[in-house]
């Protein structure tokens, strides 16, 4: 049986989408992943643009409400932001909660390349720490 993930942040813009999209390709199909926000906005052109300098496409996904997740069951619930984990609900079933606190890119100030540059810097963080919680889970036979 799958398992099923949800990543929360606030806006659902950024951090959330590119960890969603990394997820998607590191665990194919182990996961069910899904992402959302407290207060969801729109998908940033800019995690759009640096996820897919490493091929992976999000410019499918929409900023979603953590409303539309509340009546289902997760295994686990990642908040990749501090407002978000302070804000997030108790979801049914056995969801163990994982919190990373992760900079929002969005908020970098600067140049088109600082920004960008920003962008990547998470984009990076965000796939070694979701390798490292894959192969974990694959060890010890979570996943």
């Amino acid at each position: 049986m799958k398992q099923r993930v949800l990543i929360l942040c606030t806006g659902n813009s950024a951090r959330s989408q590119m960890a969603e999209g990394w997820l998607r390709q590191l665990a194919g199909e182990q996961m069910d992943v899904e992402s959302a926000g407290t207060a969801p906005s729109q998908v940033n052109p800019l995690a759009i643009q640096v996820m897919a300098e490493r091929a992976i496409d999000i410019s499918h996904h929409r900023s979603k409400h953590l409303n539309e997740f509340l009546a289902q069951s997760f295994d686990y619930v990642i908040t990749v932001c501090d407002q978000a984990a302070e804000q997030c609900p108790v979801f049914p079933g056995k969801a163990i909660r994982i919190h990373w606190s992760i900079p929002d890119p969005a908020a970098a100030q600067g140049t088109h390349e600082e920004r960008l540059a920003a962008f990547r810097q998470v984009r990076d963080d965000l796939e070694r720490q979701l390798r490292s919680w894959v192969e974990n889970l694959t060890t010890s036979g979570e996943a």
